[in-house]
């Protein structure tokens, strides 16, 4: 009986195409994530440079937590842009696996991901811990660099065209622009008198000692039917 040969090629080959696959779908994400970071850079320059003197109770402010991570805060809102550092397939019952695109190359159903969170900007500045964000958007982008997004409102109102459509400057500016007007648009509502009715002692011994603990959110405790996530 001959001896197997340990590894099989069957693996080696396996870890080198999928390995592969992997590093060239983290590099575009980390280019497109690049491209919206320098946008929201950009926005942030020309308010300052152009309309913070005569509207200085608005302030923009860009600020890079590491290279997977940016926060743009404008006025009330703060936009947090975070790149996963790791690649994703889409599950068989997703549209985008129903694609002649996707159909043709299955290797083109993996991506990488770039999440859109919309935050208080207090949540911040008062270190709210309690508080939500809320995903306003993701954006997914393949080995080929097609890329589509998945969001709400005005980020889901991009056209979107997984086949075709590949991420550049001008789609970032987009993003970056949709994010900021759905954010604007976004208003946090008064809660229902039932989700805040009680309070803990240790939410108001937390708050002399750290700030407020009283938990907001833009649409706690509420419901609608435009909050559920579109897919063009």
């Amino acid at each position: 009986m001959s001896k197997k040969e340990f590894p099989s090629n069957s693996v080696i080959e396996s870890l080198i195409s999928k390995g592969n696959l992997k590093q060239d779908i983290y590099i575009n994400t980390m280019n497109a994530f690049n491209l919206l970071k320098n946008s929201a850079i950009i926005f942030n320059e020309v308010w300052n440079e152009k309309y913070s003197v005569d509207v200085q109770r608005v302030q923009l402010e860009f600020t890079e937590q590491n290279i997977h991570e940016f926060k743009l805060k404008f006025a009330g809102d703060t936009l947090v842009f975070m790149m996963h550092t790791n690649i994703f397939e889409f599950p068989r019952a997703h549209e985008i696996m129903k694609l002649p695109y996707v159909k043709e190359n299955p290797n083109r159903a993996y991506c990488g991901v770039v999440n859109i969170y919309n935050f208080l900007s207090d949540s911040f500045k008062y270190k709210r811990i309690n508080d939500s964000g809320y995903l306003v958007g993701r954006i997914f982008v393949n080995f080929e660099n097609h890329y589509f997004v998945e969001g709400k409102k005005e980020i889901a109102m991009l056209v979107n065209n997984f086949t075709k459509n590949e991420f550049d400057k001008d789609k970032a500016n987009e993003i970056v622009e949709s994010a900021v007007q759905y954010s604007i648009d976004f208003d946090l509502l008064i809660p229902p008198y039932d989700i805040v009715k009680e309070v803990l002692v240790l939410d108001i011994l937390q708050s002399e000692l750290q700030g407020s603990s009283m938990k907001t959110a833009k649409r706690m405790g509420f419901r609608f039917q435009a909050d559920k996530d579109i897919f063009e």
